[in-house]
């Protein structure tokens, strides 16, 4: 029985790391899948999906419309016309039907007043079918819509170049997140471990009396905050590998492999060409974007005026109708009656109480608003460009200062680890020393990532289109 039991199990473990998602991705083949998949870039196709159904929409107001409406009418108390009586015979049998049909649906004769004749026209049930075909022949309005709609559209197409720009430095600066943590982890369990070798032999010193049993407290305490360190990185690391796959459009506990080292990424990506690439506003998006504000602000305008113009319209309309006191409408010596009827209409708008106006006046300054703004996006984007290839430059020189910064700061810890163990140096030069190497792992590891990053930044405000 435990034989079955162990089995079981075994079997059981290999079914779910069988079924345990595994994905391998290096830079470029996450921003690739990202561009594809992630959350951000899908709902952006679909609003330029949806635009593009709106233009449509807005171009089938101006196109033929038919409408078809059936009307069934069932009476069940018909009303009464009063006629005068002295317009008819009273020896005639008009009096005796009415009497005669009251009698049979009230079994009475309504009062009627004196001089008045109660008479029920037409038949208990009807039936009415018809097809109108209408026509917009022009309006002002229509004509705006059209351009506007075409507008909007191209607004989307933009947002969702905007949002592949955005998502790719996401991806970049999640990846190189994710790099950094481990890194770090990498880092801090190598010191621990030196350390741990230095604590143990600083120990055995002290209980052979040949040194202060200070030198071994502040060892340890050195060591019980590498400890802490690696612990909190230790849970940042599972927060970055969740916030990459949130960029990525993956379930958050896709377990990933990454194949790009830190270290080879930030080489790849030190190009100096690109702070001499020549800054063109025009081709940028951000600008593009404020440009076609701008249009639509304009057509906001124009449609205000066309509002002024008159509207024309036409219709033909064809109906039939049948008549029945009771439900013989699909019987085939039921009676229907034909008619049909062309109309046009012109409406002209008089006066609105200068309500359009004051509309006119609103869409006026939201333009000159939309001017002011595109303006200052040619002003900020210029500014943004500068900024940008400067950080670039500042994250390359300070990470060739860093890497060299590491190296002498580990022959610097090395020499007063030694110095600490023959007797030279005091426990406090040591951990000068050791501070100042952990001081220096950090900032060239964030060095690398500052490279990485900053070159994705740099990208995007030279709007450089992705490859």
């Amino acid at each position: 029985m435990k034989r079955i039991l162990v089995a079981v199990s075994i079997l059981f473990l290999t079914a779910a790391s069988a079924q345990e998602k595994t994905m391998t991705f290096s830079l470029d083949e996450a921003i690739k899948f990202a561009l594809e998949n992630s959350y951000n870039t899908k709902a952006a196709r679909n609003d330029s999906k949806s635009a593009k159904e709106k233009v449509w929409e807005t171009t089938t107001i101006g196109l033929p419309q038919i409408n078809a409406k059936v009307d069934y009418q069932n009476f069940l108390k018909q009303p009464v016309s009063l006629l005068p009586a002295s317009a008819f015979d009273n020896t005639t049998s008009t009096v005796e039907t009415v009497e005669d049909y009251f009698d049979l649906q009230a079994n009475r004769r309504p009062t009627a007043p004196d001089g008045f004749i109660p008479v029920v026209f037409g038949t208990k049930q009807n039936m009415n079918a018809s097809v109108t075909l209408t026509q917009l022949l022009f309006d002002g309005s229509y004509l705006v819509g059209l351009q506007a709609a075409k507008t909007f559209l191209k607004i989307s197409n933009q947002a969702e170049e905007k949002t592949e720009l955005i998502t790719r430095e996401a991806v970049i600066n999640a990846y190189g997140t994710v790099l950094v943590t481990e890194n770090s982890v990498a880092i801090l369990k190598k010191n621990i471990e030196i350390l741990e070798k230095n604590y143990q032999d600083a120990k055995k010193i002290f209980e052979n009396g040949l040194n202060e049993e200070e030198d071994v407290e502040q060892l340890e305490i050195t060591l019980g905050n590498l400890k802490n360190q690696l612990k909190n990185v230790e849970n940042m690391q599972l927060i970055a590998y969740q916030m990459l796959n949130l960029s990525l459009g993956t379930p958050i506990d896709t377990k990933l492999v990454l194949t790009d080292s830190l270290d080879g990424l930030a080489t790849s990506n030190m190009n100096l060409a690109l702070i001499s690439e020549t800054f063109s506003i025009d081709k940028h998006i951000d600008f593009k974007i404020a440009e076609n504000d701008r249009e639509t602000k304009r057509l906001m305008l124009k449609l205000e005026k066309s509002k002024y113009l008159p509207s024309l319209n036409a219709f033909i309309n064809y109906g039939t109708q049948a008549f029945s006191d009771s439900f013989t409408f699909f019987n085939n010596d039921q009676r229907w009656f034909q008619q049909s009827l062309f109309g046009v209409g012109l409406n002209v708008p008089i006066f609105s109480s200068f309500g359009k106006n004051a509309t006119t006046a609103q869409a006026k300054i939201a333009l000159e608003n939309a001017d002011l703004r595109l303006e200052e996006t040619k002003q900020r984007l210029s500014l943004q460009a500068e900024k940008a290839k400067n950080d670039y430059q500042f994250s390359i020189e300070n990470y060739q200062t860093a890497k060299r910064n590491v190296g002498l700061a580990e022959r610097i810890e090395n020499k007063q680890r030694i110095k600490f163990f023959e007797g030279i140096s005091s426990s406090f030069d040591l951990l000068q020393a050791q501070n100042q190497l952990y001081s220096q792992q950090q900032n060239y590891i964030q060095s690398m990532l500052d490279v990485i990053a900053k070159k994705a930044a740099l990208e995007n405000a030279l709007n450089i289109p992705l490859k």
